[in-house]
């Protein structure tokens, strides 16, 4: 096991580069079992989800070529297998797009209800409603969701999921490309990786209009054909080395982004008190006098992203005043509240309110990662913090973070990572 020790106080000064958006990446690398011929995916994101999510492709049967770091070949033509190996799906949220590319695939598939963060209740009951309204007849029994189409195809529906659902609109999309007739979602998300893989699909023949709308409209196609495929730039990513920033001050270029992705967040920073100017695919995030208290709520794509909150709610431990945030999405987000604490935070959590007052100085403490999110929170705090700061469990952010320690240290950070003695980690897990 590893954990992350900080020495806090240093402000961040230099350049960074974006890597490619995790969210596209999981569901887009499913996606190519679709795809009868070999996908070039370039600028996906060298990272334990995708790392888990090509290992279950290849179990299934699937050719990968890593061609670089960053580009990936995929030929998913001789995969044969429906059945998801659990002990690999049980370590991933993201494993629920397997149900939607295999039964669009081979019209039946055997997966393990997802794994990954615990957020609070995270139900795919929109996913299955979707896959029923196509014609799937859905079980879930003994460890897995089977799925099988009748006739082995699936056909087109209309689909209204009840909420806005990121995970449903892009499991639907992946089932809907191959399904025999139109299918359209109403009520969809439309999150920037909703678009991303609607393009990638779109490239590689399918007929998909209305991404990044409410309303979808997927026409099914008989096959789709290889082809090569750019993934876009981590939002969140992004905005986390923005909040960094924002929470240790100094200045630091962010490249490799798509600004109009960014807004949300950078309205919210600035806000705060933050100066944040945009040149291209870059943004220039600078801080050096005192940050103002905010109101946050999460809210679905345009609004405040549900996976930036841990990351502001760090920022607004050091904002003057009184803060509040609102989590709109999620039920059990505000775990790493006592880490906060721990670190002299003043915060207090009601349901999804939780009321920040801010502190002059946070200070180094021993804390651990709860999920992704919170995890990466942590570091942001731990910049900032006076003194040391551990961070445990630091797999949960090595499932999307790319080389986190390394760009943090370029940046002027005073961060590594340590390997803990196994006989010290069962003592502090115990």
């Amino acid at each position: 096991m590893t954990k992350y020790v900080i020495q806090g106080g240093k402000p961040l000064h230099g350049e960074v580069e974006i890597s490619g958006a995790k969210n596209a990446a999981v569901a887009i690398l499913p996606a190519a079992l679709l795809v009868d011929g070999v996908c070039r995916i370039e600028n996906v994101p060298n990272i334990s989800d995708v790392t888990m999510i090509l290992d279950i492709m290849e179990e299934l049967g699937a050719k990968i070529r890593r061609v670089n770091r960053t580009t990936v070949d995929v030929d998913c033509s001789k995969v044969y297998k429906q059945k998801v190996p659990h002990d690999l799906a049980r370590q991933i949220r993201a494993s629920y797009y397997l149900i939607g590319a295999l039964l669009g695939r081979f019209g039946r598939a055997e997966v393990p209800p997802p794994g990954g963060c615990d957020l609070g209740v995270r139900p795919i009951d929109q996913h299955l409603k979707g896959f029923c309204a196509m014609g799937a007849e859905i079980q879930v029994e003994n460890g897995f969701v089977y799925a099988a189409a009748e006739n082995g195809r699936l056909h087109g529906a209309q689909v209204y999921l009840d909420v806005v659902s990121v995970g449903a609109t892009m499991n639907i999309l992946l089932a809907a490309s191959l399904a025999k007739g139109l299918t359209v979602i109403e009520n969809a998300a439309k999150e920037p990786h909703i678009v991303d893989l609607a393009n990638f699909l779109n490239s590689m023949g399918a007929d998909i209009m209305g991404a990044g709308t409410d309303v979808i409209k997927v026409r099914g196609v008989e096959r789709l054909k290889g082809g090569s495929y750019s993934i876009i730039p981590d939002q969140i990513e992004a905005g986390t080395y923005m909040a960094a920033v924002a929470a240790a001050g100094g200045e630091v270029r962010i490249n490799n982004i798509i600004p109009k992705h960014m807004d949300c967040i950078t309205a919210k920073l600035v806000e705060m008190g933050v100066q944040v100017e945009e040149d291209g695919d870059s943004l220039t995030v600078r801080r050096t006098g005192k940050l103002n208290r905010a109101n946050v709520k999460t809210m679905p794509y345009p609004g405040f992203p549900t996976d930036m909150q841990p990351q502001i709610a760090a920022v607004l431990c050091l904002a003057e005043g009184t803060s509040i945030l609102n989590e709109g999405i999620w039920d059990n987000r505000y775990r790493f509240a006592d880490e906060f604490r721990r670190m002299g935070a003043k915060i207090q959590v009601d349901g999804k309110i939780a009321v920040i007052e801010g502190v002059n100085q946070l200070t180094g403490a021993p804390v651990r990662a709860c999920d992704l999110r919170a995890g990466a929170a942590m570091i942001v705090a731990g910049l900032a913090a006076h003194g040391t700061t551990e961070v445990d469990q630091v797999y949960y952010i090595e499932r999307g973070y790319e080389d986190i320690v390394e760009k943090l240290s370029k940046l002027g950070a005073d961060i590594q990572c340590k390997v803990i003695p196994d006989k010290e980690w069962r003592n502090n897990v115990v």
